[in-house]
């Protein structure tokens, strides 16, 4: 039979690893409810950027003749590249808003260069001209897309 003071041990030993439990439980919950939420996440690898593909020498590996290829690879339209989203023509100088190659549309002064080898040339009414040089003559009219109405 176990004495008073032996029981007493057992009872206060029983209650600590209780009160330990319990502790080490509040402890754990508060530090993953804190954590934030993607703070245990991996991140994922950033894609790489992938270079455009050379259509003639694809189609030279494939099988194809020297010939045939240079005539089946389509060639964009310039005006295909180039989409006129605003205007402001002024007494002065104009600027216009054009998107290049399906990318966000960016402002243009009059006499700024847009791409390799294209200036805007000049804005009026809902039309901007480009030429291949800052004073050379217009090779391409982009004109503003017609309004929807309701």
């Amino acid at each position: 039979m176990l004495s008073k003071l032996q029981s007493l041990w057992v009872v206060r030993g029983a209650s600590f690893l209780l009160w330990a439990l319990v502790a080490g439980s509040a402890v754990f919950w508060a530090l993953r409810l804190a954590a934030s939420p993607s703070g245990g996440a991996v991140a994922a690898p950033l894609p790489r950027a992938v270079a455009p593909a050379d259509a003639a020498l694809v189609a030279r590996l494939l099988g194809a003749s020297a010939q045939s290829a240079a005539t089946a690879a389509p060639v964009a339209s310039l005006a295909s590249r180039f989409a006129l989203v605003g205007v402001v023509a002024g007494a002065q100088r104009g600027a216009a808003l054009i998107a290049v190659d399906g990318k966000p549309a960016r402002p243009f002064r009059v006499g700024s260069q847009i791409d390799e080898g294209l200036w805007l040339l000049s804005v009026q009414g809902q039309q901007a001209a480009l030429a291949a040089s800052a004073n050379g003559p217009a090779v391409l009219t982009l004109e503003l897309p017609a309004l929807r109405r309701r």
